[in-house]
């Protein structure tokens, strides 16, 4: 894979326009390059292969702001759910989110198992 060093400074600034812009167009404007000229620079593989890795960075860190937050969440959830005076159908919909996610851990922790095992099976000789 072709890696961003290869870009120019105006193809790393439009990447950096497109992870906010609402579109294309609007990115290149941001940048100050033609339009065109972004939509052939979106069809080279050096410039979707940057596209791709810095959409991927901003979604883990995103995922990392998730995780950071995932224990407040849980602590809400919990609060919402054992508190009396709160409404009933709130209590109920924590309760389900809560059930809901506790089984999608141990779900996701069942395929994992799995996934280990054959990994494991498919490692060894025949």
């Amino acid at each position: 894979m072709q890696t961003a060093s290869k870009l120019t400074q105006k193809q790393e600034q439009l990447i950096a326009a497109l992870l906010t812009a609402p579109s294309i167009e609007a990115a290149a404007k941001q940048t100050g390059i033609n339009p065109v000229t972004a939509w052939r620079w979106m069809k080279q593989p050096t410039f979707q292969a940057a596209y791709r890795d810095a959409k991927r960075e901003l979604v883990l860190h995103a995922t990392t702001l998730l995780q950071r937050f995932s224990s407040t969440a849980v602590s809400t959830l919990a609060s919402i759910m054992v508190d009396t005076n709160a409404p009933a159908s709130s209590r109920v919909a924590a309760a389900r989110t809560v059930l809901e996610m506790s089984l999608r851990g141990v779900e996701l922790e069942d395929l994992e198992t799995r996934i280990a095992a054959l990994e494991q099976q498919a490692q060894q000789p025949q």
